[in-house]
């Protein structure tokens, strides 16, 4: 299985350690692109209007200016510094054994800044969103995309892709059509009425994440052998699940919370 992930918002700077290495990264064919965003990042965070042009707001100035010393900021692993809900639950950076090595092969997050991160990728806490226009990049998502193309379909090929990313990290890359690409989205039941969730959507996201990375057994290889691992949370974590035909990927997952 691929499990492809949105990176969190919050991120926690790593406190001592050196600087991020781009040629000891996962999928070192990002390389080049990954430099030529850093390196357009760090005058435009630099700006007077870097606020504006990032599109946070002045709470974040701190982490905008960090920006512009990237290449000297203390790198940590990934599982360290993605630090927000969905993170926190599929908690990757307690992994041990079968599970961390699952998790090295199995998890990618798709980032603005680095394409795409494995768990053990060593990145300093950064500021930037897929869905920002760069001075001298122009928009980001696309800018990734044929790069992305290059690194993440040979993963899919022949085996299931789950999608756990918000819209503006799906686009940035898309699995071809034929892959079996299942999106995963939290639906909250009352009353009787199915709603889609989006407070704690992340946090159920990574409930299912740790589940499948620490399950035992054979990880799935389709979607349907997806859903029945999903459900082996029905009754404790997740009240149903679901599994139907997608309008624009191959199927829906669909997690049932209370």
């Amino acid at each position: 299985m691929l499990i492809l992930l949105p990176p969190s918002e919050g991120k926690t700077p790593s406190a001592a350690g050196d600087p991020v290495d781009l040629a000891a990264s996962s999928s070192p064919g990002l390389s080049r692109h990954r430099r030529k965003v850093l390196t357009a990042l760090r005058p435009a965070s630099a700006r007077r209007d870097a606020l504006t042009v990032l599109g946070v707001g002045a709470g974040l100035a701190d982490e905008v200016a960090r920006n512009t010393r990237l290449d000297v900021e203390p790198a940590g692993r990934a599982a360290d510094v993605y630090s927000g809900v969905l993170y926190a639950a599929a908690d990757l950076a307690s992994l041990t054994g079968e599970a961390a090595e699952l998790a090295r092969t199995s998890v990618v997050t798709v980032s603005a800044l680095w394409g795409a991160v494995g768990p053990d990728d060593r990145i300093p806490a950064y500021r930037l969103s897929m869905g920002t226009e760069l001075p001298g990049i122009g928009r980001l998502a696309p800018s990734w995309r044929p790069h992305l193309e290059t690194a993440l379909a040979p993963r899919a090929l022949d085996d299931v892709v789950v999608d756990c990313r918000s819209a503006a990290y799906l686009a940035a890359w898309r699995p071809a059509r034929g892959t079996d690409w299942v999106t995963v989205r939290v639906l909250r039941e009352l009353d009787g009425r199915r709603t889609v969730v989006s407070h704690n959507a992340k946090h159920t996201r990574g409930l299912l994440v740790r589940h499948l990375l620490t399950r035992g057994g054979e990880s799935p290889r389709s979607g349907e052998e997806l859903y029945k691992a999903a459900h082996e949370l029905v009754g404790t974590t997740l009240l149903d699940a679901t599994h139907t035909a997608g309008p624009s990927c191959s199927s829906v997952l669909e997690l049932v919370v209370r």
